[in-house]
């Protein structure tokens, strides 16, 4: 059945009936008449609770994608919104929080699929910190109603937008929804909701993670390896999109065209979990990393690397023996796609042609090397190798990492990652003298990495190459 064009009402049921006037007693009331704002029911649950609740009609969203309206199959439901399918999403506007927070939140839904998914509850934004999750599974019917509560409620306070963003591992529809209330225990002191934009890292996990690292047996050196920290992965060109999970998470078509390299499946909707459940052209298999650069154009013709990309893993700092992996779904950016001029110290271009013959002049603008007939135009992309040990992604995508200051990483950003790059070579001989980028000149040229490396492979390559200063392949060998 094509869920999103034949709905069929089931028999009215009294089960999570919403907790409203329809069925509780209000003693306020806040309706917020802007454009785009939304009715909801404030009050305390009853005189002697510190507790507020806020109930917020699922059909009262300010902005959606995907969804549609329909009447509520039991009696006093009201309208409800339906044909949501994974990624789609519903915003509303000025939603109270409370002064400490919200502590707890529950959704109404109703489900005729077996597939599932979650509905989260984000703020401010589409990709903004998560609040919460609900899990969607069958309820037997698409007006058949249940009440869910959500998992691993973050503490955020006062007035926010917030977003219901829609998953499921199915194409079509999935789930109904009639409201969701989010509830404020003022009895006691919340932690704070991170700063949008900043994804902090689970701390504890990290810790547990960090110290097993660093009780990992590194392999035993052999075969006289050259001294060097240093392991890499041989990847491929994978597809083009102007999309970018990053910059622009769930908004496909947003971006400039990007060069996917790596993970087979990066999208505007990519995640830790969707690049670790896809495919890769990497060696080794166990990278199913996504990365990323502006497409190049030569004589407006796009042109992709040839050979594959190589990307390292390594170390500059002057004791690499204390560098550690990324953690699972870290992701940076490194570059700038609004440069699109030289920087002062004109270093802000660094092709240069790699292979016999080398460069034989500069084009007329003096950008871009003219490379020999037997040369390739080269690029080193370079990322930061210091961490603050707190954020997997900040709002910029660079501020929660550093370069290091005299050889070792600034008390700033004091945890050791491995220095990663890309290196891409382009056809031998290619015409030079009209190269541009997807994101405009040469200078612009910049590169994407979200980390979705199998946790046990990548930790025993840097415990044993990185840590030993050990050079390996692409099979974390000597």
């Amino acid at each position: 059945m094509n869920s999103r064009h034949q709905r069929t009402a089931a028999s009215p049921t009294a089960a999570g009936r919403a907790p409203t006037s329809r069925g509780r007693r209000a003693v306020a009331a806040l309706i917020l008449a802007a454009a785009g704002a939304l009715a909801v029911t404030v009050g305390p649950l009853s005189a002697a609770s510190a507790a507020e609740t806020v109930t917020v009609q699922a059909e009262s969203y300010g902005a959606e994608s995907g969804a549609r309206t329909e009447s509520t199959g039991d009696t006093g439901g009201g309208r409800n919104v339906g044909w949501l399918a994974d990624g789609d999403w519903l915003r509303y506007d000025n939603v109270d929080l409370g002064l400490t927070g919200a502590h707890k939140a529950t959704l109404r839904l109703a489900s005729a699929s077996s597939a599932g998914g979650t509905v989260e509850l984000r703020a401010d934004s589409r990709t903004g910190p998560l609040l919460g999750t609900f899990a969607v599974s069958s309820t037997g019917g698409w007006q058949t109603w249940t009440t869910k509560t959500a998992s691993s409620m973050t503490m955020a306070t006062g007035a926010h937008t917030v977003y219901l963003v829609l998953r499921s591992p199915q194409a079509g529809d999935f789930v109904n929804l009639n409201w969701f209330t989010v509830t404020a225990d003022e009895s006691h002191t919340m932690p704070p909701m991170p700063t949008a934009g900043w994804i902090p890292v689970d701390a504890a996990k990290q810790a547990a993670d960090t110290a097993a690292f660093f009780a990992l047996t590194p392999k035993p050196i052999t075969n006289d390896p050259v001294r060097v920290p240093e392991f890499h992965a041989l990847c491929q060109v994978s597809h083009h999109l102007n999309d970018d999970p990053i910059v622009v998470p769930n908004q496909p078509g947003a971006s400039h065209n990007h060069t996917f390299i790596g993970a087979t499946t990066t999208d505007a909707f990519s995640t830790f979990d969707s690049l670790k459940a896809g495919g890769t052209n990497c060696n080794p298999v166990e990278d199913k990393s996504a990365y990323w650069v502006p497409t190049l154009y030569s004589n407006g013709k796009a042109v992709d690397p040839v050979g594959g990309v190589i990307v390292y893993y390594g170390s500059s700092l002057k004791d690499p023996s204390r560098v550690q992996p990324f953690p699972e779904g870290f992701r940076m950016i490194a570059g700038n796609a609004k440069q699109q001029t030289d920087t002062p110290d004109k270093q802000g271009n660094h092709f240069w042609c790699a292979g016999i013959g080398g460069a034989t002049g500069r084009t007329a603008d003096g950008v871009m090397p003219i490379c020999a007939p037997t040369a390739q135009l080269t690029y080193q992309l370079v990322f930061p190798q210091c961490w603050d040990g707190k954020h997997l992604d900040s709002p910029d995508h660079k501020a929660h990492v550093a370069h290091p200051v005299a050889g070792a990483c600034p008390t700033t950003h004091p945890v050791p990652i491995p220095h990663l790059s890309f290196v891409f070579s382009y056809p031998h001989g290619m015409d030079t003298t009209n190269v541009t980028l997807a994101s405009g000149s040469t200078f612009s040229m910049h590169g994407d990495f979200f980390n979705a490396w199998e946790p046990a492979a990548q930790a025993q390559r840097v415990r044993t190459c990185i840590n030993q200063s050990a050079k390996c392949n692409a099979a974390g060998g000597f």
